[in-house]
């Protein structure tokens, strides 16, 4: 099990070496999605109306951008 782990960090770490902007552009992404969701509404789903993407969009762009720092500095 931990070697399986150690891997995947590893694997995530020369990811994240070679494409150090793929995370904030994951974040962009979900609030991009978040803004879809928002013009053509469905049927009323929570997440929708709680701008689930939104919030996770910009969590998940604070944490790329804290991560660009640290790969490339």
């Amino acid at each position: 099990m931990d070697n399986r782990l150690n891997d995947l960090l590893e694997r995530i770490n020369d990811f994240l070496a070679r494409w150090p902007s793929a995370v904030p552009l994951l974040g962009l992404l979900l609030i991009l999605l978040n803004f879809l969701l928002q013009l053509f509404p469905g049927p009323g789903f929570w997440f929708v109306d709680a701008n689930v993407m939104l919030h996770l969009g910009l969590i998940v762009a604070i944490i790329g951008l804290l991560l660009v720092n640290v790969y490339r500095g």
